[in-house]
C-alpha cells in the first residue's frame, strides 16, 4: 500500500457519508480535504441477511444514498457493528440497554465488523474488516461506573476502545482503528486499487 493516496485524493471531491465524529477524525489520516454529508436513509436490515454481511450491506446503503446525488465525487460509506454469539450489538438505546450489552460481552471474545463501500461515477467497491476483541470479566460496579460516564451511549457494543472503554479490553487481534470505527489502512489500500481501475 502506497502512502501516495493522500496526494492522489487531493485531485478529487471526497465525501464521507457518515455523522460519526470518530470517522471524520480518522479519515483525515487518508485525506486532507473532504466533506461530511450524513445519509438520511432508512438503515433497516433485511430479515434474511446473514449477520456477517450486515455491516457491509449498511455501508453500501449509505454510500449509494449520497453517491446518487454526488456521482462525480468519491463517496465513502461505513458501518461498524459488534457481533457476539451471532447477535448484533449496535448503539444502545439508553443506559439500561448499554448495561445489558456490556454484561453480554463481559469475559467473552466478540468480533467488530466494519463494512466499507466506496463509490465513484456509478462504480462501487465493498469490503469488510474484522477485528477480534476480548473483554475482561466485568463486575456490576465496573459496568455502573462506565455507564455513568455517558461514553457507551453512542457507540456500537456500548463501548469506545479509544476512550475509557479501553480499560474493559483484555486483548485485541486485528486493526485497532477498525474498532474505533474506520479501518483506515484497508480503506487506503482499497481506494488506491479502486481508482486505478477508473
Amino acid at each position: 500500500m502506497s502512502l501516495t493516496i493522500r496526494d492522489t485524493l487531493r485531485e478529487y471531491d471526497v465525501i464521507l457519508a457518515s455523522s460519526s465524529p470518530r470517522r471524520k477524525e480518522l479519515l483525515q489520516l487518508i485525506c486532507s480535504n473532504f466533506r461530511v454529508i450524513p445519509p438520511e436513509c432508512d438503515e433497516k436490515l433485511p430479515a434474511d441477511i446473514p449477520v456477517s454481511e450486515a455491516a457491509e450491506y449498511l455501508s453500501d446503503l449509505k454510500c449509494r444514498y449520497i453517491a446518487d446525488i454526488y456521482d462525480n465525487s468519491i463517496v465513502i460509506g461505513c458501518d461498524t457493528m459488534v457481533i457476539c454469539g451471532g447477535v448484533i450489538y449496535g448503539k444502545p438505546s439508553d443506559e439500561q440497554d448499554a448495561r445489558r450489552m456490556l454484561r453480554a460481552l463481559s469475559g467473552k471474545e466478540h468480533v467488530v465488523v466494519s463494512g466499507v463501500t466506496v463509490g465513484y461515477q456509478k462504480k462501487f467497491l465493498s469490503f469488510s474488516v474484522r477485528t477480534y476483541v476480548t473483554f475482561r470479566e466485568l463486575s456490576d460496579e465496573d459496568i455502573d461506573i462506565y455507564c455513568r460516564t455517558g461514553e457507551p451511549l453512542d457507540k456500537a457494543g456500548a463501548y469506545g476502545i479509544q476512550g475509557l472503554g479501553s480499560m474493559l479490553v483484555k486483548k485485541i487481534n486485528g486493526d485497532f482503528y477498525n474498532v474505533v470505527g474506520l479501518p483506515v489502512s484497508e480503506i487506503a489500500a482499497n481506494l488506491e486499487g479502486f481508482l486505478k481501475t477508473m
